[in-house]
């Protein structure tokens, strides 16, 4: 850009605090990438120090905001998806950042052969801690088809390879979320940090209440130049997309939203799309949810299985009151199967008693758009909050295409004449007629799965074409890990972009990734503690029927600052209570 244009920008701002934001960082965009690996590191320890300091009025606000009464053990969500993800994300990239020469931090992860020859990366758990505290989930990463041991270095930290002095660096653009507080931050940490590039983040109205918090937390960047944050409606948003200052941009948020900017609206979008001409030509990232599907595969289930199972689900699609893009969308059940119909009837009662407002706006007209396209819904009330909606697909392309993004689910049936087929069926399903691949669940016995074999379990999941798998567990913790990669199966365009196109956290900074993988224990401790098999605690903190959450997410939150063995006990007495 040239002097006169940059003149010509400044005098005819519509934004003047915005204008001088950009032109702030357009200024610096240089100077921080060629900051050095020395300066990073102590600017992720000064950042952890102000995060510990907000952290608490950080979660109180946010529970507040969402309605959450003093004392609920959900604001465990708040210190989990807020401080406690950002605290993971600091750690994460100094763990990388430490080891960045020669890259030698790629020689500590555990390695392997997928399905096709992929190089699968053991990234969780990484150390002691991980192992001691996530007790028995398991995160690996499949790199893409052509990403070989030999040449994994030549797809990390690329913008490492380049010498300092010679480092350019860009402004970009983050459209923050506004249903998870993390969401936003960890997006600037990878742009900055991965990517070399300096942020305008504009906060979602939704949660613009975390200005505060952001800028004590992040002011070690703000007062580098490194980082700007602003608020704003969808107009100063739009303003800032077209902006010449802007060179890239990541938006967390629907698609209507991403292809309105890329395509326009109306008939200047039909006339731009037909012509194959975006009205903006920016590289532009981004993460837009889906129809995410839980396939349960029949098998052996206790009574204790299903109702822990059934909490498990509940949490898929309640967590956060239902408002998170990798929700549970589409519950895919064999049809016929002994113990589906218990399953059902217990996750219906664990979510009858999850009471917490549905505070993201317009979730009323979603759910009642649902109830009309369901014909015969079934209702599950949950005291004076919206009742979550339930209804059954019936090969409806409404539900298989259309994220409700509240208390809502649908669930499909499949014939099940055996477990393998009827995972393959499923698979299938899931990738022909579902929208989106952010994220997918499966739930599946061990003894099931010992009877379909290692090798053919891999070739399935081989098959299902998301960008987090969740075996046991929800892919939402995919989301909390941060050496995992967080977004769509590669291969969206902006034609057709459906989950988004490219990844963020992944503080590993693998180029070319293809999924993340993400396994817990089928049975929580102590179910299996003589069978040699990894346990999980008796009910992972993240579940909404845990009662503890609240004061396990904050002490985790203070550990992940500063870990001490001494911690430890009061940690996994208060994990045993919940």
């Amino acid at each position: 850009m040239t002097t006169a244009e940059q003149d010509m920008v400044t005098t005819t701002s519509l934004y003047p605090q915005h204008e001088a934001a950009l032109a702030s960082l357009f200024s610096a965009r240089h100077q921080w990438a060629r900051t050095s690996v020395e300066e990073r590191l102590a600017i992720l320890q000064q950042i952890k120090d102000a995060l510990l300091e907000v952290a608490a009025e950080w979660a109180m606000a946010a529970s507040k905001a969402k309605g959450l009464m003093p004392g609920d053990p959900l604001a465990g969500e708040e210190w989990l998806a807020g401080p406690g993800a950002m605290m993971a994300g600091c750690n994460g990239l100094i763990n990388t950042l430490e080891l960045m020469e020669r890259k030698a931090f790629l020689a500590r992860i555990p390695r392997r052969r997928a399905p096709g020859g992929r190089v699968s990366l053991r990234v969780t758990p990484a150390n002691l801690w991980d192992q001691l505290l996530l007790s028995g989930v398991s995160a690996d990463v499949w790199m893409q088809p052509g990403i070989t041991e030999a040449n994994l270095a030549e797809h990390a930290a690329l913008a490492y390879d380049e010498p300092e002095d010679k480092r350019e660096g860009k402004v970009a653009l983050i459209l923050g979320a506004g249903n998870v507080a993390s969401i936003a931050p960890l997006d600037v940490f990878y742009k900055l940090f991965v990517e070399n590039q300096v942020c305008l983040l504009k906060l979602n109205p939704v949660n613009d209440y975390l200005l505060p918090f952001l800028e004590k937390a992040l002011a070690a960047l703000i007062d580098r130049n490194a980082l700007h944050i602003v608020k704003g409606d969808g107009a100063v948003g739009a303003w800032l997309t077209d902006h010449p200052y802007v060179e890239e941009m990541h938006i967390t948020g629907s698609q209507a939203t991403h292809d309105a900017i890329v395509w326009g609206t109306g008939e200047e979008a039909r006339r731009n799309r037909e012509a194959g001409t975006p009205r903006n030509r920016k590289r532009f990232t981004s993460e837009l949810g889906a129809v995410c599907p839980t396939i349960v595969v029949p098998g052996p289930w206790s009574k204790a299985d299903i109702a822990f199972q059934a909490e498990q689900l509940a949490t898929q699609k309640l967590q956060n009151s239902g408002f998170n893009c990798v929700a549970c969308q589409v519950l895919i059940m064999p049809r016929g199967w002994e113990h589906g119909a218990k399953l059902l009837e217990q996750m219906k009662s664990v979510m009858a008693s999850s009471t917490r407002p549905a505070y993201y706006p317009g979730a009323e007209d979603r759910l009642a758009a649902f109830r009309e396209k369901a014909g015969d819904p079934v209702e599950v009330r949950r005291g004076e909050t919206l009742p979550v909606i339930m209804a059954k697909t019936n090969d409806a392309d409404y539900f298989r295409e259309a994220e409700v993004f509240g208390p809502a689910m649908s669930v499909t049936e499949l014939d099940a004449s055996g477990a393998e087929s009827y995972l393959r069926s499923a698979i299938d399903y899931a990738n022909e007629k579902l929208h989106g691949t952010l994220g997918a669940n499966i739930v599946i016995h061990p003894d099931t799965r010992r009877a379909i074999g290692k090798r053919r379990f891999e070739a399935l999941i081989a098959d299902l074409r998301y960008g987090t798998i969740a075996i046991n567990t929800w892919s939402g913790i995919g989301f909390l890990l941060a050496p995992c990669p967080w977004g769509a199966f590669p291969g969206h365009t902006l034609e057709d972009v459906q989950s988004g196109i490219g990844t963020v956290h992944n503080c590993l900074m693998l180029e070319k990734t293809e999924r993340t993988i993400v396994e817990a224990p089928f049975r929580p401790f102590p179910r299996t503690l003589l069978s040699g098999r990894p346990t999980l605690l008796p009910r992972p903190v993240w579940f909404i029927t845990n009662r503890r959450q609240d004061r396990v997410a904050q002490l985790l939150v203070d550990f992940y600052h500063s870990p001490s063995w001494w911690k430890l006990p009061r940690l996994f007495f208060h994990s045993l209570l919940g």
